[in-house]
């Protein structure tokens, strides 16, 4: 349990750890190459690193040195047939890409997860790789962990996406690479685009043309260097404390800025924050800066339509900035939320109300009365790394000490978070 209490401020500069999607795909597409790849910045919380062991567990050679990761690829056919189940842990990111992997090669393979993962719906990549040929089975047909796969030949098709998922966008789009033919998704609206930035480092060819993107099977990918960048979502728990804390102004440094991610500094500029950002390089394709934030008066908004999927990791702190915003902030459209590692529309209503807050769940999202003040209490992670850490970004406002259940699951995400979170502290 950790006990956190009311801080004076926040100063000065911080690089946070490396950004958690792109940090997945990298050792994803750096496995399926052939040669050597070298990815520097990687996040080593528990999700990237179960990713990691999936790929060790199926021969691939991957080193790791601090946050630098060595990969000596296989290609697409040089994997072998694992000796254990593969286990996904907490990661749904790693359960989902995998997936469009693991349903094109030429063997078996058992998969499993931890009891939060278990529970989250995989029905919506297992329906499209079931669709392109896969031979995929598992518990309540396939809809959750555990499932398993057979070798089973894919053939390409075009998949109008149900949801805004990049992680149900990925998996297709890796299936199409063991397909035969041409695989085309087309999405409902913009969500984070990292495989389409980052497979053609690895040298594969791409078509994109407003919400559609195409991908020929049997392409060769072949070895790159990765410099992965800060991740925003990771960050947005900074830009929030900064922009609700007196006495506060904190740059975050070479954090990505991809625009199909950077929800959180367009959502807090909308509700007035002082906020500001500058592009210091690009990654490939991927824009990477620093963002300066100081303590501000924030206005309530509306959130609701294409910047959700932008934003939707980045809700449980935004809520937290909603409290202390003057007048109302509502939050549709996001019920996604609601199959993340917790219910996180229900997670964050309860763990702020708790603190004080006057927050209402609906359907898709909340309704957040702002000009709040906030109170100590124990609250719980409830196994999920962002509650937790808003929970800790809101004992920097409470009047009396807040204590966590559970702040070991941040560790997924960030396993630095709270000795970070000291160096910006302002000591009484």
């Amino acid at each position: 349990m950790n006990r956190i209490s009311r801080t004076e401020g926040l100063h000065g500069s911080l690089r946070v750890p490396g950004d958690k999607s792109i940090s997945h795909r990298s050792v994803i597409f750096a496995s399926l190459a052939e040669g050597v790849s070298k990815i520097s910045g990687f996040l080593d919380g528990e999700d990237c690193l179960r990713t990691v062991e999936v790929f060790r567990n199926m021969g691939v050679q991957i080193d790791r040195t601090g946050t630098t990761l060595t990969i000596h690829g296989k290609g697409l056919k040089g994997l072998k047939e694992p000796e254990v189940p593969l286990y996904f842990g907490n990661s749904g990111t790693t359960a989902r890409l995998m997936s469009g992997v693991l349903a094109g090669l030429p063997f078996f393979t058992t998969t499993y997860g931890d009891e939060s993962l278990s529970r989250r719906p995989m029905d919506r990549v297992v329906a499209p790789l079931r669709e392109m040929g896969a031979s995929i089975y598992g518990r309540e047909g396939a809809k959750k962990l555990p499932i398993s796969f057979d070798q089973s030949p894919l053939r390409g098709i075009t998949y109008e996406l149900p949801v805004k998922s990049a992680q149900v966008k990925s998996a297709v789009l890796l299936g199409g690479l063991f397909a035969e033919g041409k695989t085309t998704v087309i999405e409902q609206g913009r969500t984070r685009n990292h495989t389409e930035t980052l497979l053609p480092q690895f040298g594969v060819e791409l078509t994109e043309e407003d919400l559609k993107v195409s991908i020929d099977g049997g392409q060769v990918l072949t070895a790159a260097d990765v410099d992965v960048p800060g991740d925003i979502s990771s960050a947005a728990f900074f830009l929030v404390a900064a922009a609700i804390t007196r006495n506060s102004d904190v740059t975050i440094e070479h954090v990505g800025l991809n625009e199909t991610r950077n929800g959180i500094v367009q959502a807090l500029d909308q509700m007035g924050a002082d906020i500001s950002y500058t592009i210091t390089d690009y990654i490939g394709e991927e824009p990477v800066g620093d963002v300066k934030v100081r303590s501000s008066t924030l206005e309530g908004q509306t959130f609701e339509g294409d910047i959700i999927s932008n934003v939707i990791d980045e809700i449980p702190i935004l809520a937290l900035a909603a409290t202390q915003a003057k007048g109302r902030t509502i939050i549709k459209d996001a019920k996604e939320l609601k199959v993340k590692e917790t219910d996180r529309i229900q997670a964050v209503c309860d763990n702020l109300n708790a603190l004080g807050a006057s927050i209402t769940p609906t359907e898709d999202g909340m309704i957040i009365d702002g000009g709040t003040p906030l109170h100590g209490a124990e609250v719980s992670s409830a196994g999920d790394h962002r509650i937790g850490m808003m929970e800790a970004i809101a004992s920097l406002i409470t009047e009396g000490d807040v204590s966590i259940q559970q702040p070991e699951a941040i560790n997924i995400s960030y396993p630095s978070f709270f000795s970070d979170l000291d160096q910006l502290l302002v000591k009484k």
